[in-house]
Order: C-alpha cells, then sequence, then structure tokens
C-alpha cells in the first residue's frame, strides 16, 4: 500500500488500481507499483498486456477538500500532452487512456533531473539548454482566452484580469485554510492593479506549463527526455515558465543561464522593464500558492515552518520591490 503522503493522494493497492482502469478503460494490466515524487495525485507504473510501460495518475478521493485551480486538475494533464505534443519538439508522453478521474499515458525514458546529482555540470547545463529550447516550441501553441483551460475554472479576457483572479483565488484559498500571509490581501491585490499595464503587454494567450521544476524534467546521458506532470498549465505570458525553471531566484538575474540560452538563442538575455515587472509578478504568485498549499499537502509542524521561513522572505522582497 502506497504511503499516505497529503490527503489528495489516494490510498491505493494494486488490485485498486487494476480494478479502476477495469473499470474506466476496460483495460487489463499485467503488473503495478507505486511511483514516488507527486503529492497530489496517487501515481502507479503500470504493464500493459501488449507490453507497453505505462504511468498511471489517479486524482483524489470524492470530497477531497482542493485548491481552486485543482479543481478539474486530472483532465487536464491529458489535454496538456496532447497540446504540448501538437508543437512538436516537446518531449511528451503518448496520453493511452484519460478521463477526468485518471490519465493513462506511455512511460518515457530517464528520471528526473533531481535525482541526478552524479551527472557533471555540463551535462546539466545541456539538459537546460534543451529545456529552453523544448519552452519556446511549447509556446508557439496558442489559445484563446487567458487563464485555466475547462469549464468553471479561473480566466479572463484580458491577461491582467486572469492573473488577478488567479491570485484572488489564492488568497481565498489560504483564507479557507487558514494559512495567514505575511501580507494582507488588500496590498497584494494592489500590486496586481498597479502593474496592469505590464501585465496587459501580454496579448496573445500561450501555453504555459507552469511547474517545471526540476523534478517534472526528465533526462538521460545528458539529454532532454520528457516534460511532466503539466496538469497545472494555464494560457498566459510565456515568461511565466521561467519561475519554477530558477526556484528561489530571478532569471533576469541570470542572463546568461541555460534555460535562456536554449530558449532565446543567444549567450544572454536582457529583459526589458515590463518583463522584469512581469517576473515579479509571478514569483509573487508563485510564493502564494506554495504557502496556500500546505495545509491541503499534510504540512504540518517543522516542515511547515521550514516553508514558512524560506518562502517568507522571497514574497516580501517581491511585494516591496513591485509595491
Amino acid at each position: 500500500m502506497s504511503a499516505v503522503i497529503s490527503p489528495t493522494q489516494r490510498v491505493l493497492t494494486p488490485e485498486d488500481v487494476a480494478a479502476l482502469l477495469r473499470e474506466h478503460f476496460d483495460l487489463t494490466v499485467t503488473g503495478c507499483a507505486p511511483l514516488s515524487g507527486g503529492t497530489f495525485a496517487a501515481v502507479w507504473r503500470a504493464t500493459l498486456p501488449d507490453g507497453t510501460d505505462a504511468v498511471v495518475k489517479i486524482g483524489p478521493p470524492a470530497g477531497v477538500p482542493l485548491l481552486r485551480y485543482e479543481r478539474g486538475i486530472i483532465g487536464a494533464e491529458a489535454r496538456y500532452y496532447e497540446l504540448a505534443g501538437s508543437a512538436g519538439g516537446v518531449p511528451v508522453p503518448p496520453v493511452l487512456h484519460a478521463d477526468e478521474e485518471a490519465v493513462v499515458v506511455g512511460l518515457l525514458p530517464g528520471r528526473p533531473l533531481t535525482e541526478q546529482h552524479e551527472q557533471n555540470p555540463q551535462d546539466q547545463d545541456s539538459v537546460r539548454r534543451e529545456l529552453g529550447t523544448a519552452l519556446r516550441h511549447l509556446h508557439t501553441v496558442k489559445g484563446f482566452r487567458f487563464g485555466y483551460d475547462g469549464e468553471g475554472r479561473t480566466g479572463g479576457d484580458t491577461w491582467p484580469e486572469a492573473y488577478a483572479a488567479m491570485t484572488a483565488d489564492l488568497l481565498a484559498d489560504a483564507r479557507d485554510w487558514g494559512v495567514t500571509l505575511p501580507a494582507p490581501d488588500e496590498q497584494i491585490m494592489a500590486v496586481a492593479q498597479r502593474h496592469a499595464g505590464a501585465l496587459a503587454e501580454v496579448t496573445v494567450p500561450s501555453l504555459v506549463h507552469f511547474d517545471l521544476w526540476d523534478g517534472n524534467v526528465l533526462c538521460e546521458g545528458g539529454r532532454l527526455t520528457g516534460l511532466v506532470d503539466g496538469e497545472r498549465y494555464f494560457w498566459g505570458d510565456p515568461l511565466y515558465d521561467f519561475v519554477c525553471t530558477a526556484i528561489g531566484r530571478r532569471m533576469e538575474d541570470e542572463p546568461d543561464h541555460p534555460v535562456l540560452r536554449g530558449y532565446y538563442g543567444k549567450s544572454s538575455h536582457v529583459f526589458g522593464p515590463g518583463e522584469q515587472v512581469r517576473l515579479g509578478l509571478y514569483r509573487i504568485q508563485f510564493y502564494l500558492l506554495l504557502l496556500a498549499e500546505m495545509p491541503s499537502r499534510a504540512m504540518t509542524g517543522e516542515a511547515a515552518r521550514e516553508r514558512r521561513d524560506w518562502v517568507t522572505p522571497m514574497l516580501l522582497e517581491e511585494l516591496r520591490a513591485l509595491h
């Protein structure tokens, strides 16, 4: 039985997974075992009758409280893979079966970048350059509305409208879960309003993965092999994908970062004033998420204190810079 990591993760046995796949997709598996690394869905590896190795992601149990953006998130993952795959140049797994409760995709080669500590720095830089190139291809996929996809999910006709609504959702989530934020809601929303002009520079919704920290970047032998866990994707500013690719840092302070070299195809890149403002706004939103999600991930005690101590100074610094 898999270990309980957070309330959103189902506690399942191999028999449970096999039964769910039969019920949902009339699919028989010859074996399955849990995979580690996630904190939202239950993730399993399964072998199909034809020998195909697959990854199965199963959503939270019915009735479990979720953050607002997490509603409908399992079905969104399948849509992300299909959208990203349409771009070409973006390594994503094939979707084998999917509904709103579970998604089955092909198993990609490689391991997460977080597990590649033995790689030499040159290999890691090579993976990150390829990640930048893949992001450039990903961002060629355009949408028709900003924000999260799917009926009833938060969005807007303009990027300032969508950004403000997504931020308001996170503030409401923090209130619902009893999370005390280091700044009042009014101050945070005022910063978004003050810099609406910089946000309005984004006029076309691009496909944004959002969650490309090293754990969601697969690689092997110094080569990029996959961008996974795209269920948090939304339509917005491509610059947003430079937040999780440099967590805890400011990409604009690293003009020769390998992700930027791969993305822009040159040795260094300098962001303009409006772009720098937007990067700060996106880090604010990301830091709010890191705080608001703690109770829903069962983060208490020392783990919660460590995250607050890590995130709070960064959030306050971004607010000071933009207030």
